[in-house]
C-alpha cells in the first residue's frame, strides 16, 4: 500500500514538472522567460497574468496550465496521505526522530526494506540501496570510487535529501552532523552528503531492528 502510494505520488509530481517545462518552452518561443526556479504552488499564478493579454499564447498555454493544476492538486492530496501514513506508523515515527529524516524519507525507506530481518547486518543496507562506494583494485591499491547507484533509486534520493537537510538545515547538534561537517571540510559537500546518507541507511535499519529512537551521540555504522 505504501509503495503504491509513493509511486503514484512520484508519477504525479513528474508529470506536473513535465507540463511546467512544456509551458516554459512555449513561452520561450514567444520571448517570455520565467525565473529559473519557481515553486510548484506559485507557477500558475505567475504564468497566467503573463499570457492573458495575448490571445494566441493564451490558447496554447492555458490548456497546459489547467492540466498541470489538476495534476498538482492530486499530487498534494497523495503527499498529504503519505505523510499521514508515516505519522500513524510507529516505525516511521521512530525513524523521524533522526534529524533531517522526514515522513516521506521514513515511509520510503520502510516500504523498500519491507522486512528488516532480511538484512542480517545493518551495514549491508547501504550497499543494497546503492550508497556504498565502488572499489577499484589495481595491484597493491584498493581505492573506493563513486557510489554504485544500485538498488532502489527512490530510497537513495530520499536518503540523500535527508542527509543534505541534516547537514545544511537542521539546527540540532548531533554526533552524525558533526561527523558530516568535518567530512565536508576535508572531502567536499557532495561526498559528505553521500557519506551521511550511508550512515542514515545503517542507522535507520538498526533503530528499526532494535526498536529504539535516535540519540544525539549516535553516528551510525561504517561509511
Amino acid at each position: 500500500m505504501a509503495r503504491a502510494l509513493l509511486s503514484t505520488r512520484k508519477a504525479l509530481l513528474k508529470k506536473t514538472i513535465d507540463l511546467a517545462n512544456e509551458v516554459r518552452g512555449l513561452l520561450k518561443i514567444f520571448g517570455v522567460r520565467l525565473p529559473r526556479t519557481v515553486k510548484h504552488g506559485s507557477f500558475d499564478a505567475l504564468v497566467r497574468p503573463m499570457i492573458e493579454l495575448d490571445e494566441v499564447l493564451a490558447h496554447a498555454v492555458i490548456p497546459l496550465l489547467d492540466a498541470r493544476a489538476v495534476l498538482f492538486q492530486n499530487y498534494l492530496e497523495l503527499d498529504r496521505r503519505a505523510k499521514r501514513a508515516a505519522s500513524q506508523d510507529e516505525v516511521c515515527m521512530r525513524m523521524m526522530t533522526v534529524p533531517g529524516v522526514g515522513p516521506i524519507a521514513a515511509l520510503t525507506f520502510k516500504a523498500a526494506v519491507d522486512d528488516p530481518n532480511r538484512f542480517k547486518r545493518s551495514c549491508t543496507v547501504a550497499a543494497h540501496f546503492g550508497l556504498a562506494p565502488r572499489r577499484y583494485q589495481s595491484g597493491e591499491h584498493d581505492n573506493p570510487g563513486r557510489i554504485s547507484k544500485a538498488g532502489d533509486q527512490d530510497v537513495r534520493a530520499t536518503l540523500y535529501a535527508a542527509a543534505n537537510a541534516l547537514l545544511m538545515r537542521t539546527m540540532a547538534k548531533s554526533q552524525i552532523k558533526s561527523w558530516g561537517m568535518r567530512l565536508m571540510r576535508t572531502k567536499g559537500r557532495r561526498r559528505a552528503v553521500f557519506a551521511v546518507a550511508r550512515k542514515l541507511a545503517v542507522l535507520l535499519h538498526r533503530m528499526w531492528v532494535d526498536g529504539t529512537e535516535f540519540r544525539q551521540e549516535q553516528v551510525g555504522g561504517t561509511a
